[in-house]
């Protein structure tokens, strides 16, 4: 019974508002004063029966208020956002053996509104998550806020304000956004419309509310599910969710997406996602959190959205290696919120199966929501690679090859892969790039340097070789001199450059830039040769069979058995040596647990595995007597698999591989 007198009284009053909009707006009233007066009376009455009040009532709203500038306020109550996922398998991991709630992933802005003895006392926009702009005086322009409720206490609840599909159909034909513009999506136009000054024009743009969590209020409930079947009571539409009985396979989980997703559809709701969380309050409590997000829920998010394009033209940069590194460059598109107009396209091999040309439109999207890509060419037909390609480097004028391997297309399938490459060891960017490589914080890590400091340097004729950096101080009168360089800034750079001369043997291999030797592989042979440059030297020379170790293969073996066969590698390898300390590798005298299963184990991590730092877990895998490597193979024994995990996961479900959640994990190390 109260559910249908709430549901006659928002009948009520949108029929009210509808009059008034034809009697004050568009001087056509359809009904008499008379029809429109009693109307008004029993509003009024149902309002006093129920104890609600929508802030768009026509016994509210006697007109809409406009303010100089928004307020900023602080949320006591951090509005962070989830982590990300578009897999439904890691939806299935995460709900582990807890209770979840599958909810629209409403597409607009978060608001947060506040309640004080029944009354709305506070709208205001998630902002920053920790401080947002005070929306209130938009209020009675947003669909489904109640300005009171029957509720005395604190209420602080947050939920989406949004623009339905088929409003913003009509919306965007007329409306224009702050770059003169037509609005590209209705979450763009929703989260401009809610910080309008204006709250008639707020009005205007149709903007709705629904509420998807309660903050404070309801103290003695338990879960948020039950929580937020309080709300339609207090006058509030809730953002449709489902509840599960029991540990969900992952059929079930996407069956209740699809369910979700035709709802949103059927009800007119604009959605680009679900989200799935812990329906246990204090548990989802216990979780914590990031800087950026709660760790109790995961957003899933659909496949990534396409947008139309049009290709200007493919930029062409020589990377550290020699290869040169192709970038579109496109017409300006916005995807989540973010203006792209750049993605790399790889190599020749990814350009030519696309039929890439300056002029062609595209479809862009931006993959796991984070790296801008290029999915398709929508003209096709008119490709020249002899056009697309320059036979000269930009940057230094050498001719460019074509350089052909074996690699693997995203289905698996092996292929051979075209790279177009600049073999001119002069070439300023290419060795600019080396150099920068050299300074980084993963090599020698010379703080102050930075690329712009190295283009300078280097076009000054004062560096040539990795040496001459340590040989600085012969240009320190001059250097004084230049433009944001003084005394102080000298000091700081040599003071770093100084402390560089003590550095680590895997620092001192990563700066050599030998491919594919990182930080992974650098610590595997670190630990092989006991930190000694000279031991590693000799072995390569002795003809050392790096396939022997583990997540080594022949590519790697023949990368460091060729880097030592050029003369110029050597001498930079030898001289260099002679102006750095190499920090004797302390060995850990501990005894390493013979009854731990990991001894003699290759272990891959994959994901965040707190409270550890990848360079923390690496150390304890190593404490264990087993093998940190870095990629999956036929090699690995275990995959610890923590949050965000990626392509490893499928990887090793792929080859049968066991795979560890990090509490199995810490407990079979016996690591509190």
């Amino acid at each position: 019974m109260e559910r249908d007198i709430f549901k006659k009284q928002s009948e009520l009053t949108e029929c009210l508002n509808r009059y008034r909009a034809e009697y004050y707006d568009r001087n056509a009233p359809s009904v008499s004063d008379e029809i429109y007066d009693r109307l008004f009376d029993e509003l009024t009455n149902m309002e006093k029966q129920t104890g609600i009040c929508m802030t768009n009532s026509p016994t509210q709203t006697v007109g809409y208020p406009v303010v100089s500038k928004l307020e900023k306020t602080r949320h006591e109550i951090p509005l962070l956002s989830l982590d990300k996922t578009k897999s439904s398998e890691e939806l299935m991991l995460f709900q582990a053996n807890h209770q979840v709630m599958l909810m629209l992933k409403l597409d607009g802005l978060t608001v947060k509104l506040t309640y004080e003895n029944g009354c709305l006392a506070e709208a205001a926009t998630r902002g920053d998550g920790d401080e947002g702009e005070i929306i209130t005086h938009n209020a009675c322009g947003i669909g489904g806020i109640p300005a009171q409720i029957p509720y005395p206490e604190r209420l602080v609840v947050t939920g989406e304000a949004f623009i339905r599909p088929s409003d913003f159909e009509v919306l965007k034909a007329a409306l224009l956004d702050s770059n003169g513009k037509p609005y590209k999506n209705g979450r763009n136009l929703a989260a401009g419309s809610v910080r309008l000054l204006d709250a008639s024009v707020c009005k205007e743009r149709k903007v709705s509310f629904m509420p998807f969590n309660v903050l404070e209020g309801y103290s003695e409930l338990t879960t948020k599910s039950q929580k937020l079947y309080q709300l339609p009571s207090l006058g509030f539409s809730i953002c449709k969710f489902v509840v599960s009985k029991r540990v969900l396979s992952r059929n079930e989980i996407e069956g209740g997406i699809e369910q979700l997703q035709q709802f949103a559809r059927a009800n007119d709701i604009p959605i680009d996602g679900v989200v799935v969380s812990y329906n246990d309050i204090a548990f989802s409590k216990s979780c914590g959190r990031t800087e950026h997000h709660y760790k109790d829920g995961l957003a899933y998010k659909f496949e990534d959205e396409m947008f139309e394009s049009r290709l200007q033209l493919i930029e062409w940069t020589p990377t550290r290696s020699g290869e040169m590194a192709p970038v579109a460059v496109f017409d300006t598109v916005e995807i989540d919120g973010c203006e792209v107009s750049r993605a790399s396209l790889h190599n020749l091999s990814f350009i030519e199966a696309l039929e890439l040309m300056p002029g062609n439109r595209l479809l862009v999207s931006k993959r796991n929501m984070i790296i801008p890509h290029i999915e398709e060419n929508l003209d096709r037909g008119s490709f020249a690679l002899e056009k697309i390609m320059p036979h000269d480097c930009p940057c230094c004028g050498h001719p460019t090859r074509i350089h052909e391997s074996k690699g693997r297309a995203e289905d698996g399938e092996e292929r051979i892969v075209k790279t177009l490459h600049c073999d001119n060891s002069a070439c300023e960017t290419r060795r600019l790039r080396q150099f920068v490589h050299f300074v980084s914080q993963k090599a020698m890590d010379i703080e102050g340097l930075s690329e712009a400091t190295l283009e300078k340097l280097i076009g000054r004729g004062w560096i040539h070789t990795y040496m001459d950096i340590y040989r600085l101080n012969e240009h320190k009168s001059e250097l004084v001199q230049m433009e944001g360089f003084g005394e102080k800034s000298w000091e700081r750079l040599w003071n770093a450059i100084q402390k560089s001369r003590n550095t680590t043997f895997e620092r001192y291999l990563i700066s050599m830039d030998i491919p594919m030797i990182g930080n992974t592989n650098s610590k595997a042979l670190c630990g092989v040769f006991s930190g000694s440059l000279e031991d590693f030297e000799n072995a390569v020379y002795q003809g050392y069979d790096f396939t022997q170790l583990p997540d080594f293969g022949e590519t790697l073996h023949n990368n460091i058995h060729e880097w030592f066969r050029d003369e110029e590698n050597i001498f930079i390898w030898d001289e260099l040596k002679r102006m750095i300390n190499i920090e004797k590798k302390i060995v850990n005298e501990t005894p390493v647990r013979q009854d731990n299963p990991f001894v003699g184990r290759t272990i891959v991590v994959t994901g965040k595995v707190e409270p550890y730092t990848r360079e923390g877990m690496n150390e304890l895998i190593a404490s264990l007597g087993a093998y940190a490597a870095s990629s999956v193979s036929r090699k690995t024994d275990y995959l610890v698999c923590g949050e965000k995990a990626g392509s490893k996961l499928a990887k090793a479900r792929e080859l049968g591989l066991t795979v560890l959640e990090p509490a199995e994990f810490f407990c079979m190390a016996g690591v509190a």
